[in-house]
């Protein structure tokens, strides 16, 4: 096994959704190289890798879409099909049927593969334990697991990287903001069709609030998630009352 890690270089798991976006500009302010790594698996949302490669053409990130169909194939779901509805409401046992099984397990193991041909160590996804919503290959425990079995298996160092583990939507929200991608995602992600689609108007009257607020926002709180190495002694951020969910059905209030 090699003794050496790179860590100039990373590969992110990058979808064109909000948190892979936030997770390519965490990336960008870390190391001299960036690979964007994307996979087509024929899902209903296939237009975010219409954003994902807009933003990677707009910021001059290297791209690449692999080819994950059979991904389609093996795990029919409200993600993947058409004639299937998304559930409303997760269901009280089991995961919800917008779950595609093997999904993150497969993209790591395929960014594995892709990153050690290139003499890459460093892998960045963005899930989130703290806003899982019931995907269980969202969860720390998977992903540290993960990460020795990709090590052993292929007798290489590699660092899954998780920069939105211990983050809620609020957090991520902040941390985007921190590194100049809040009007990125806001703009050229697929937040604003999702909100529509979902019936959340009140999410994008928190990003209109967010907007005009950034900046007291920042100097109320001196939470600042950048300056933690350690991903598990970055704080909870309360510097206002917020209520954000996606499908809250109260407006978010502003102290």
């Amino acid at each position: 096994m090699q003794e050496l890690k790179n860590k100039e270089a990373a590969v992110v798991v990058f979808s064109g959704g909000q948190d892979s976006t936030t997770c390519l500009f965490w990336a960008l302010k870390r190391y001299k190289k960036v690979i964007a790594l994307s996979f087509d698996y024929h899902q209903k949302h296939v237009k975010e890798l219409e954003c994902a490669k807009k933003i990677c053409r707009d910021h001059e990130v290297e791209h690449h879409i692999m080819d994950m169909s059979l991904l389609n194939q093996l795990a029919p779901n409200s993600l993947t099909r058409v004639d299937i509805k998304v559930d409303e409401n997760a269901p009280e046992e089991g995961t919800p049927n917008s779950f595609v099984d093997g999904r993150n397990l497969l993209f790591l193991s395929y960014a594995a593969v892709f990153a050690k041909q290139r003499g890459i160590t460093d892998i960045i996804t963005g899930v989130s334990q703290s806003d899982f919503s019931g995907y269980p290959d969202c969860r720390d425990m998977f992903i540290k697991s993960l990460n020795t079995t990709l090590c052993l298996a292929m007798d290489y160092q590699f660092d899954i990287i998780t920069p939105l583990m211990w983050l809620d939507k609020k957090e991520t929200w902040a941390l985007a903001d921190e590194l100049g991608a809040f009007d990125i995602i806001r703009n050229e992600t697929l937040i604003k069709a999702s909100c529509k689609a979902i019936g959340a108007p009140n999410t994008m009257i928190f990003l209109d609030r967010f907007r005009f607020k950034r900046i007291s926002f920042r100097e109320k709180s001196k939470w600042n998630p950048c300056r933690y190495k350690n991903q598990s002694a970055i704080p909870k951020l309360t510097p206002c009352a917020v209520t954000v969910a996606i499908a809250a059905p109260v407006a978010p209030q502003w102290k």
